[in-house]
């Protein structure tokens, strides 16, 4: 049967408001440029079926015409909703039956350790799955108890969870004990970010360089790599006389960010947010340092951040941006002598 005029007209105007976004749609190809020259807005991912799970997650059997599958950790427990009247005897267990599919209980927040890891992602390195279903990550550098009693500068520690609580990442950093105490926060150093099944999904690395505006020639640079050897993004400083800015580039070394900060990277009983920008100049996002109180603030260099992005965002872009995050706690938030009362003021 040929189609009729009216809907041959309706979806030559369904195609023509798909292709008037903010943004271009890349991810066809990972060599090409994730942002076309020219073209204003952050690159968005792609949405399309992708790779089976991976070793150490469960697809649930469905059958036709049911949601789809729950992805479940191994020793994840699953609830079961029991229907008004029913009783549950003693002794009494409940089976299931191949092909059955266990649901969420409806308005139960399925909370866990862990974010379980999202299934169906084309084009994206492995372990980065994650970063595909959020737009806000909560990073939470850990206490050290012999760095906050003695000085002795110890390796950072971070967390990265979700708003929901569930542990995305975890992240450590890689360097000796002499580059720690000698070169202080001003040190080179590696920071490895790993997942529930203890890979190295995301690398993070900083070379020795300076960050003062009277060296413009040797300003700071974060490299991510995803898995570790192939580089996604980099992290560039620019010079600037007051407030801080960023480059966020992708593998190709085009810019399709940019990081902005105040001009003063303190605060008082206050948060210190650096915007993100498109190359049009929209805010598309923000990385926020955010005030943990008057102890932990000025008696340790424990830092929380928070950094929200686009969901569509592509996922190396994602990453970078994480980078970009640490680079910034190291540059302005971590501390020599565990004392910051001196760097703090009012915006």
């Amino acid at each position: 049967m040929s189609a009729t005029p009216e809907k041959i007209a309706l979806e030559e105007k369904e195609q023509q408001a798909g292709g008037n976004q903010l943004y271009p749609s890349v991810g066809q190809d990972a060599n090409n440029p994730l942002l076309p020259p020219g073209s204003p807005g952050y690159p968005s991912a792609p949405a399309n079926a992708g790779p089976p799970a991976p070793p150490g997650y469960m697809a649930v059997p469905q059958t036709n015409g049911m949601s789809p599958p729950i992805m479940m950790q191994p020793g994840v427990q699953m609830q079961m909703q029991m229907q008004p009247g029913m009783q549950m005897q003693p002794g009494m267990q409940m089976q299931m039956q191949p092909g059955m599919v266990m649901q969420p209980v409806l308005g139960q927040q399925q909370v866990t350790g862990w974010m379980p890891i999202p299934q169906g992602i084309p084009n994206c390195p492995p372990g980065l799955e994650y970063l595909t279903a959020v737009d806000q990550l909560l990073v939470h550098q850990q206490v050290e108890l012999l760095e906050a009693f003695t000085g002795f500068e110890t390796a950072n520690k971070y967390e990265i969870k979700n708003t929901l609580g569930q542990k995305v990442y975890w992240a450590v950093e890689d360097t000796g004990c002499c580059n720690r105490m000698c070169c202080g926060t001003a040190r080179a150093f590696d920071i490895k970010v790993l997942d529930n099944f203890q890979n190295e999904v995301l690398h993070f690395r900083r070379d020795l360089r300076c960050q003062s505006c009277c060296f413009p020639c040797c300003l700071q640079k974060l490299e991510v790599s995803a898995p570790p050897g192939t580089v996604i993004g980099t992290v560039e400083q620019k010079w600037t006389l007051l407030r801080p800015e960023f480059n966020i580039k992708d593998q190709n070394g085009q810019t399709v960010l940019i990081l902005r900060g105040p001009c003063c990277q303190c605060s008082l009983c206050g948060d210190v947010k650096f915007v993100v920008l498109s190359k049009d100049g929209t805010e598309v996002g923000k990385v926020t340092k955010q005030w943990t109180g008057f102890v932990q603030e000025h008696f340790t260099d424990a830092d929380n951040f928070g950094i929200n992005f686009p969901m569509d965002l592509d996922v190396r872009v994602k990453a970078t941006m994480l980078g970009a995050l640490f680079l910034i706690d190291y540059m302005y938030f971590e501390s020599n002598d565990k004392k910051k009362l001196p760097r703090r003021g009012l915006l």
